[in-house]
């Protein structure tokens, strides 16, 4: 377990919550605090894909996989601190999977391997003196809709650590990932994405290559900074009413909107997507965008893209390709999850 993981337990006991919201939804601008009257715009209802929908053409080269061509395009935004400088960047060709890993996808993996997630292995009590008891046990932090509440306010009025929370339960011990096979898969850390991309031969993109993937061939920064119509967002005032125009109040399965040009689905909204990249508090240090910089034993964050069903336009404000976050390595968060990558050879066109 890291250090980081053991300070931030510690403090958990006291503000776990309170704590978490910083690593998620920070608030944006005083001018975008929480309006009663804050005027939103819908979301598309559209159709879910089959698995039939999804398929691949006969002899695809990497079944369930786009391929992201290379490109050069201006990567950031202005929206926030983090998301600057705005700057040029070059990135290689890579394949990319077409959804976000579902829970079917991860039970594969977990089937095959035997493998056990970061949520669902014991805490170590004697790490943490003092630890309140139901903090100790295996779980996950887990969204909860208040009957009420001030977006202004501490954030643990609509989180909750809950023991028992996991990718199997991700709502805690009562509820299932049955029946929602085609879901994506959450309450997963970046230890189990990785451990999941190396079965697969794969890797997780980095910041370079998801945003380069989620623009779909758009080079130019800032263009999409209005919530989206074809995604997965939160409608209404945030935490309080979500009017769930899109279909959906809380996850969506994989594939329920249209792709991008790139054949990508759920770049945006639904659950945020880890990268390969250590946060850093700019891009002013990105050195090469095709592969991450090398971890360290300090390194105990890495970034978040693409934000979730839970940003609105009165909180977090991050469904744009520009935005990013930065996400504690070994928390499981029901709105986290990932997909994968593969630096192969492109199609062959003939």
């Amino acid at each position: 377990m890291s250090k980081t993981r053991q300070i931030y337990i510690t403090i958990a006991a006291i503000i776990l919550v309170a704590v978490f919201a910083l690593a998620f939804l920070k608030k944006p601008a005083v001018a975008e605090k929480a309006d009663s009257k804050v005027q939103v715009t819908p979301a598309v209802p559209t159709q879910c894909a089959t698995p039939a929908d999804l398929a691949d053409k006969k002899n695809a080269p990497h079944p369930g996989m786009a391929w992201i061509p290379a490109g050069r395009f201006d990567m950031g935004d202005s929206k926030y601190p983090e998301e600057l400088p705005v700057q040029e960047v070059a990135v290689e060709g890579f394949w990319m999977d077409k959804t976000e890993v579902s829970n079917a996808d991860f039970a594969a993996f977990v089937k095959a391997t035997g493998y056990v997630t970061v949520a669902e292995r014991p805490v170590d009590a004697s790490l943490h003196p003092g630890l309140p008891e139901d903090m100790r046990k295996p779980g996950a932090v887990v969204f909860v809709m208040p009957k009420d509440a001030d977006v202004n306010g501490p954030a643990s009025q609509w989180w909750r650590y809950i023991p028992g929370a996991n990718w199997r339960h991700p709502g805690g011990p009562d509820t299932t990932i049955t029946g929602k096979e085609n879901f994506p898969v959450v309450t997963v850390t970046y230890e189990d994405a990785l451990a999941y991309a190396k079965w697969k031969g794969h890797s997780l993109p980095t910041e370079a290559q998801w945003e380069w993937a989620a623009r779909g061939g758009q080079a130019q920064a800032g263009m999409d900074h209005d919530q989206p119509k074809n995604a997965n967002t939160w409608q209404g005032l945030f935490p309080v009413q979500n009017s769930g125009d899109d279909g959906f109040v809380g996850l969506a399965p994989v594939a329920c909107y249209a792709p991008n040009a790139y054949g990508l689905h759920d770049m945006i909204g639904n659950v945020w997507e880890m990268t390969a990249d250590t946060f850093t508090p700019d891009h002013a240090s990105l050195r090469s965008p095709d592969q991450p910089a090398k971890r360290n034993d300090a390194a105990a964050s890495h970034v978040i893209k693409g934000g979730s069903y839970l940003c609105a336009p009165n909180y977090c404000v991050r469904y744009r390709t520009g935005a990013r976050h930065e996400q504690e390595d070994d928390l499981a968060a029901s709105h986290l999850g990932f997909r994968t990558i593969l630096q192969a050879a492109p199609p062959n066109r003939n």
